[in-house]
């Protein structure tokens, strides 16, 4: 099943998501590695970031071995703080025009 993450980085900002992204995503443009789905923006609290993983695992995977590595060690105009977290199961994933259940 398909596995979703939002971040929620509080006061963060559209330049500290700009750092971040370029230091953890492919420098192509594309996506990491199992990831699907990702969108991003401001919101009432800061900067929002949605992704969708084809796995719980995939999204681990990520995290333990690209995410956190490089946000630990500190990306030059990223941002200051880890982010709110919610995590969930994804039933469906639609674009334009489909609709797909992901099992």
């Amino acid at each position: 099943m398909s596995y979703g993450i939002v971040h929620t980085f509080p006061g963060g900002t559209k330049e500290q998501y700009e750092a971040s992204i370029a230091a953890v995503h492919p420098s192509d443009g594309g996506l990491p590695d199992g990831q699907i789905f990702h969108a991003a923006g401001p919101s009432a609290d800061g900067w929002t970031i949605v992704a969708v993983h084809e796995s719980q695992e995939s999204w681990e995977r990520f995290r333990d071995e690209i995410l956190m590595p490089n946000m630990s060690a500190g990306i030059a105009g990223g941002f200051h703080a880890p982010p709110q977290e919610t995590s969930l199961p994804v039933a469906n994933v639609q674009t334009a025009g489909q609709g797909a259940s992901i099992s």
